[in-house]
């Protein structure tokens, strides 16, 4: 008996010391890899910052240190041409079905097979009305409270890490107030009177990122991009690197071709209306918004049309 005990006491301590081994040796291995990471990471930004520092204060003296005018450029003039840059590949496509490697990907086949011109020629001017008489007016009233927040052209830039954490950060809280607000217009009265000119368009195409009520594009649209920065106090370079980023977004997740997840997402939304409110889908997770996309896109690959589910179901069955 005493035999057994010892045995399995004995059993029990290896188990124990393996385990703290373990531990131990995970644990020195975590820290070492942080510390080489770190140092990598200190390396790469440290090589970057000096080409990206000698640019912005080129540019900076070249323009005279006009603070109007560097901004200008940098949150409408950069952001608008790069808006309208795959903007116009994307309608070339939309209009002609070429290029293939693009219109194969179509997500709702049959729709948009060639886009109704009228409708398109709509959506374009009002994305115009949308960007010159309300983007650039609130982007513009964007400059003195970033320089009451901070400093937005200093000639020194902000690191690496602190231009990403901005970026990861203007993102969350993109999410968060986009889902929210963009729900709260699904409301019926607000969906009627407002929201319901951006659902016109069940089959959506990229430049109807831009097509919306007036109403709609500041509260839904412009409020959720543009408070992230404020809150920071974002440098110049920053604030133009994320608007850029949110027109580019806004286009691919309209486009209507299997490009990227997130256009298959937003797609959905506009097929569906009450499913898929946010911008990476993080809070439609948690609040269940999700849940008949979710249950789509088990039965079909990303590049396969959303009408067809039931077609495809059915073949699994046959298979089966």
């Amino acid at each position: 008996m005493k035999f057994k005990v010892h045995k399995a006491w004995n059993i029990k301590f290896w188990k124990t010391k393996k385990t703290f081994t373990y531990i131990l040796g995970l644990g020195l291995f975590l820290f070492v890899a942080f510390n080489c990471l770190t140092w990598y990471w200190q390396k790469f930004s440290g090589a970057l910052r000096p080409f990206w520092q000698t640019q912005w204060e080129n540019l900076y003296y070249r323009l005279g240190g006009n603070e109007w005018v560097i901004f200008i450029i940098a949150t409408i003039v950069v952001p608008g041409i790069f808006f309208w840059s795959i903007n116009s590949i994307l309608m070339v496509a939309d209009i002609t079905g070429k290029p293939g490697f693009i219109t194969q990907n179509h997500i709702q086949l049959g729709k948009n097979d060639p886009v109704d011109t009228t409708k398109l020629r709509k959506a374009i001017r009002v994305g115009l009305y949308n960007q010159i008489f309300i983007s650039l007016p609130m982007v513009m009233l964007m400059l003195p409270i970033l320089k009451w927040r901070g400093d937005p052209f200093s000639l020194s830039l902000p690191t690496l890490y602190r231009f990403l954490l901005e970026l990861a950060f203007n993102a969350l809280l993109e999410e968060i107030m986009f889902y929210y607000i963009h729900r709260s217009f699904h409301h019926p009265f607000l969906y009627k009177h407002i929201h319901k000119w951006h659902h016109e368009w069940t089959a959506p195409v990229g430049i109807i990122s831009m097509y919306a009520h007036p109403v709609d594009h500041v509260i839904t649209s412009m409020i959720p991009v543009l408070t992230g920065p404020v809150l920071l106090g974002s440098h110049v370079v920053s604030f133009m690197t994320w608007l850029t980023l949110t027109v580019l977004y806004g286009s691919i997740t309209h486009c209507g071709y299997s490009l990227f997840p997130s256009t298959e997402f937003h797609d959905y939304h506009h097929l569906k209306f009450n499913e898929c409110y946010g911008v990476f889908g993080f809070l439609d997770l948690l609040h269940g918004t999700d849940k008949m996309f979710r249950c789509s896109r088990a039965h079909k690959n990303i590049s396969e049309s959303i009408p067809e589910l039931p077609k495809k179901k059915k073949k699994l069955t046959d298979l089966s």
